[in-house]
């Protein structure tokens, strides 16, 4: 857990990083950085989504799996990475608030 938690802070001290969330498995949140609304909405959103983007990496490839999704917008970038047992995501603004 201690890795976990390194890299969290790493990932926490990047210019720009609004927040980080870790989430289980059923897309529940177990830590976050974010407030309380965010992280829901963002943990209930970001679950369905990887959990279709799995799906769809799938049926193009039954012996693929998706490793990592990365979402951009004109505002921020969520980066989500489903293959390790934690799920981290972060929230980054494209410039400093």
């Amino acid at each position: 857990m201690a890795e976990v938690e390194e890299t969290l802070k790493r990932i926490q001290n990047h210019k720009g990083v609004i927040g980080t969330m870790v989430v289980n498995a059923e897309g529940i949140p177990i830590r976050t950085t974010l407030d309380n609304s965010t992280t829901v909405q963002y943990a209930g959103l970001l679950h369905q989504l990887t959990m279709k983007a799995k799906s769809t990496v799938r049926d193009i490839d039954p012996q693929n799996d998706l490793t990592f999704l990365r979402i951009r917008s004109k505002k921020h970038e969520v980066m989500v990475a489903p293959e390790v047992p934690l799920i981290p995501c972060n929230r980054k603004c494209s410039s400093p608030l």
